[in-house]
């Protein structure tokens, strides 16, 4: 790759070019693992560093970018597992035992169509409009960052940076039935904010 030669080589543009390419996403990423921003670029930084330093090192048995976040995603499990010693230990915790949907979202047993929805979703007036507004993506914003931390960094590399499931699972070292329950859990929990912001929109 010629990108990978330059960098080899010392080249600025090159290296200039690496950090326009990804600089934002791996500042999201890395918030991801820790919550205060300036943390955040504390990790990008040292991820640069490392990544110049161990560019020779660079195999290309998978792609620069699943080598790069790599980094960054070590780089961030280690600072925020730092922070996470200061943190309480009731906040750790995760609702992997919770369902996805709310029960009574169902037809019950016994009824004419039981496991079937209740009722369809809620109306959101014009979807395009409402999904292009400031308000929904902020209400969207808001439930990401409420959501358990692997819900929270599955549905945001998947639907937020783009990421196939091949990626998230190599870069999370997760199994592809992991990854595909991580990201319903989290879509489910995104699809209820997105109603209660509409329902509450037209009262």
């Amino acid at each position: 790759m010629e990108l990978v030669r330059a960098l080899r080589a010392g080249e600025e543009a090159a290296f200039s070019q690496l950090v326009d390419t990804f600089g934002r996403s791996m500042l999201r990423v890395a918030s991801l693992y820790v919550r205060d921003r300036a943390v955040a670029e504390e990790v990008v930084q040292e991820v640069w560093i490392g990544v110049m330093r161990g560019i020779d090192r660079f195999e290309g048995r998978a792609s620069l970018r699943t080598w790069l976040f790599s980094i960054l995603v070590n780089t961030a499990k280690t600072r925020g597992a730092r922070e996470a010693r200061s943190v309480p230990f009731a906040a750790l915790g995760d609702d992997a035992v919770q369902p996805a949907v709310p029960e009574d979202r169902f037809l019950a047993d016994g009824t004419a169509w039981p496991g079937h929805w209740t009722n369809g979703p809620a109306q959101w007036g014009a979807p395009l409009d409402r999904l292009l507004s400031r308000e929904t993506r902020d209400v969207i914003a808001g439930a990401i960052d409420r959501l358990p931390e692997m819900q929270r960094r599955v549905v945001s590399l998947r639907d937020v940076e783009g990421w196939s499931s091949g990626e998230v699972c190599n870069v999370l070292e997760i199994s592809e039935t992991n990854q595909r329950v991580l990201l319903h859990r989290a879509r489910s929990r995104l699809r209820e904010a997105i109603e209660r912001s509409a329902i509450e929109g037209n009262d």
